[in-house]
């Protein structure tokens, strides 16, 4: 399925808290983006317990249960997890990874609340959650006789809300510090093939496994987690970024003129990750359109014209990574209007 209004953590909350109390909501997204923990959530801030059947791992008959003779009358007997007496978030995490023979069965539980004899407690609430056919997962056509008995919402990874949360978690503070350098690389799509990908539970993973290693942690040991966790690319990126802690060089200080960008042969990752990062902070603070510049914003843009100049006298490739348009993600148009007229050679070498 295809998004047409993609939803944040937050956003998304605010939509569960207003929807599902009245309507199955089935939430879409990729793998690792917070699905499953937004929904605990919710059902935290409702105050319902709540419960998760996995779809990929169910049968038919763990559902409706199994029958039983009472009385001398056949009855199916659904299964105490969902057979409760008080209200509660019953959660169908992976929903179209199931056989259509199991769609069947949440068909009334869906639509009508009940399975079988058996009815949910009034106050209970219903909400699916999967994949989408594009992020390689596994996934099965949904009928449109239940995709039509809920309500679709789309959840996107969002930094500033990750961020916030991560905070309150306390992430290992290479990790945060990273991502806040770096708030671009917070997810990326699955790829085609099997390699680890960057998602917020990624980076969860490598926070939990340097704060497992502690003082311990070497350069080798954040090398060989960034690379079993992260998208190829970021796991560069980051080993690099950890290699830049342990230097002079810092993004702040350079754009400040205190200190000069890296320029030995043996620092070209760590120059590569420099321009990485000046271009994550140029798209995060500079605003789209120029009359919406404040202070801050117009600090930035003056500095960073300034160290384009000194980057390009060291390597005119890694100054266009700055200003590069990639995957159809610019930097503001004012700004590269400014960068045009006192960098004519980087933006003719660059087209």
């Amino acid at each position: 399925m295809n998004p047409i209004v993609t939803l944040t953590q937050k956003q998304l909350l605010d939509f569960l808290l207003n929807v599902a109390p009245v309507r199955p909501v089935f939430v879409w997204g990729a793998p690792g983006i917070g699905k499953s923990a937004l929904v605990q959530n919710f059902a935290d801030s409702v105050g319902l317990p709540c419960v998760s059947l996995l779809g990929s791992q169910l049968a038919p008959e763990d559902l409706i249960g199994v029958p039983q003779i009472i009385d001398g009358v056949s009855r199916f007997c659904p299964p105490a997890q969902i057979a409760r007496a008080t209200p509660y978030c019953l959660f169908l995490d992976e929903l179209n990874a199931c056989s259509q023979e199991v769609q069947k069965a949440f068909y009334s539980l869906i639509h009508e609340r009940r399975i079988g004899e058996y009815s949910l407690p009034a106050g209970s609430v219903v909400i699916g959650a999967g994949n989408r056919a594009q992020d390689a997962a596994i996934v099965r056509p949904m009928s449109s006789a239940l995709l039509n008995r809920m309500v679709h919402v789309h959840l996107r990874a969002a930094y500033a809300d990750w961020e916030e949360w991560a905070h309150g978690a306390g992430l290992h503070a290479l990790v945060l510090d990273y991502l806040h350098a770096r708030p671009d690389h917070l997810w990326n799509q699955p790829p085609k093939h099997e390699e680890p990908f960057s998602t917020p539970r990624s980076w969860h993973m490598l926070s939990d496994a340097l704060s497992s290693y502690g003082e311990a942690v070497t350069s080798a040991v954040v090398e060989t987690l960034a690379y079993a966790t992260l998208s190829p690319a970021h796991a560069q990126s980051f080993k690099s970024f950890h290699k830049q802690r342990n230097s002079q060089y810092r993004l702040e200080v350079i754009l400040s003129g205190s200190v000069q960008w890296p320029h030995a042969p043996e620092d070209r990752d760590l120059l590569y990750f420099l321009a990485q990062a000046l271009r994550g902070r140029l798209l995060s603070e500079l605003p789209k359109l120029k009359e919406d510049i404040n202070t801050e914003a117009r600090d930035l843009a003056h500095n960073a014209k300034a160290r384009l100049k000194s980057l390009a006298s060291i390597s005119l490739e890694m100054a266009q990574v700055v200003v590069a348009r990639e995957e159809g993600i610019a930097l503001p148009d004012w700004f590269m209007v400014e960068v045009v007229r006192d960098l004519p050679r980087l933006i003719e070498r660059k087209v």
